[in-house]
C-alpha cells in the first residue's frame, strides 16, 4: 500500500471540502444567470466541444483508475485519479466560460430565437423528452459529487484504504454517469447552437 501523501486532519479537511464544494456550487449557479454581452470574435460553442473532449478524458480516466487498482497498481491508480481531477478542474474553467459567453440553448430551438413553437416541440417530441431526463439528472449528480470526490481522494491521500473504497463504491459510478452524459447531452443539444 502507498504511504500517505497528506497528514491526516479530519475536521479542517471537512471545512475545506464544504467551503469548496458550496463555493464552487454557488459560483457555477450564479454565473448560470449572467451572459456576458461581448463578441468574442469566435464560435464561443468551442467550449462546449472542449468540455465534451475533457469530459470523455475524464471518463477515460476512471475506467483506467478503476483496472489499475484492481490489478493492485496503487500507484499508477493514485497518478490517474488525479490526472481525472485536473481535467476535472479544467472542464469547470471551460465550462463556467462556456456560459458567460453563450448563454442557454433551448433544445429543438431549430430557428435559434430563444422560444420553442409547437413545430419545433413536435420535431423533438421524444428526444427532447429523453435529452431533459438526461439533462436534470447530470447537472442534479454533478451538483453532489464534488465533496464525494474531494473526500474521496483525502481519505486516499491519508491512507484511509478501506474508507477510501467505501467512498469510492459510492463516487466512482456517479463521476462517471456524469463524466458519459456530459459529452452526450453535448451530441444532443449541439446542433441547436447558434
Amino acid at each position: 500500500m502507498l504511504q500517505p501523501s497528506i497528514a491526516k486532519n479530519d475536521r479542517k479537511a471537512g471545512w475545506l471540502i464544504g467551503i469548496f464544494s458550496f463555493v464552487v456550487f454557488a459560483v457555477v449557479v450564479a454565473l448560470g444567470k449572467i451572459k456576458l454581452e461581448i463578441n468574442a470574435g469566435f464560435d464561443v460553442h468551442i467550449f462546449a466541444a472542449v468540455n465534451a473532449v475533457i469530459n470523455s478524458l475524464v471518463a477515460i480516466m476512471l475506467v483506467a483508475a478503476l483496472v489499475l487498482v484492481k490489478k493492485g497498481k496503487y500507484e499508477a491508480h493514485k497518478k490517474t485519479m488525479m490526472y481525472a481531477m485536473v481535467l476535472s478542474i479544467l472542464f469547470l474553467v471551460s465550462y463556467i466560460t462556456h456560459h458567460l459567453l453563450s448563454g442557454d440553448t433551448l433544445y429543438g430551438d431549430a430557428d435559434f430565437n430563444g422560444l420553442l413553437d409547437d413545430a419545433e416541440k413536435a420535431a423533438v417530441a421524444g428526444t427532447r423528452t429523453l435529452y431533459l431526463i438526461i439533462l436534470v439528472s447530470h447537472i442534479f449528480l454533478a451538483a453532489i459529487i464534488l465533496p464525494f470526490i474531494l473526500f474521496t481522494a483525502y481519505r486516499g491521500m491519508t491512507s484511509e484504504f478501506p474508507r477510501h473504497k467505501k467512498l469510492g463504491k459510492i463516487t466512482w459510478p456517479i463521476w462517471f454517469y456524469v463524466s458519459v452524459t456530459g459529452p452526450v447531452l453535448y451530441l444532443m443539444i449541439s446542433p441547436y447552437y447558434n
